[in-house]
């Protein structure tokens, strides 16, 4: 066991611990390679014993990906305990995800850098982000059965689309676009099936001898200036 070996407590505590652990080894990853960073070093270099990696991690690969496990496990608590409208509180719970993010920046950072050069990490990557869309999906199937499955299924493959491609122009320090902007965009996603509305009817009245072609290009040129 190392000296000074870090136990990792419940809660908050238990996050911030497995963030250390996950800090360290993208680190390591960055430096020496991924393929080339043992566990043992990982475990030297966060001041845990191998022992105690294992208990909390089952692989080198895990690591990488551990704070994503707690963010999933986040966002379901918070889909479960919140009510009202379910599109906005699956916004709401996509916007604090990505205010987490930000918090952790620099280990989100090191991770895309370590990923896009490992193909086995890139396909781990791919299948996380599904997760994050089927717990999105399962909560609006379960909030909202009337709902055609494609438009819950659309929605929740646009939400996570576009906080992953803020969330990537951040890490790369091309944006500095923070949860209010997200915000806007998610907001600007259609929700549901599309139904007509009241106010979208449009009459149009024209003498009985107007010729068709006329009419079609009257009504056209209406509506494309509503």
């Amino acid at each position: 066991m190392t000296t000074g070996d870090i136990r990792p407590r419940s809660g908050d505590d238990n996050t911030r611990f497995r963030l250390t652990v996950v800090d360290q080894a993208l680190r390591l990853f960055a430096e020496q390679g991924y393929e080339a960073t043992t566990v043992e070093e990982i475990a030297e270099a966060a001041g845990i014993s191998r022992r105690t990696f294992f208990r909390q991690f089952r692989s080198k690969e895990d690591v990488i990906f551990a704070d994503h496990e707690s963010q999933l496990a986040q966002a379901a608590e918070f889909l479960t305990a919140h009510g009202g409208d379910p599109w906005e509180t699956v916004c709401e719970a996509v916007v604090q995800v990505f205010e987490r993010f930000t918090q952790w920046r620099e280990i989100a950072a090191r991770r895309y850098q370590v990923v896009r050069r490992v193909p086995a990490l890139r396909e781990r990557e791919i299948v996380t982000v599904f997760r994050y869309e089927r717990l999105f999906t399962d909560y609006l199937r379960d909030r909202l059965p009337e709902e055609p499955d494609l438009a819950r299924v659309q929605y929740t493959a646009a939400v996570t689309a576009t906080h992953n491609y803020l969330l990537r122009r951040m890490v790369r320090g091309e944006s500095d676009a923070g949860a209010a902007d997200l915000r806007v965009e998610l907001a600007a996603i259609p929700r549901g099936a599309r139904r007509p509305a009241a106010d979208e009817l449009v009459v149009a009245v024209f003498p009985r001898d107007t010729p068709p072609r006329q009419v079609a290009d009257l009504v056209a040129r209406k509506l494309g200036s509503l």
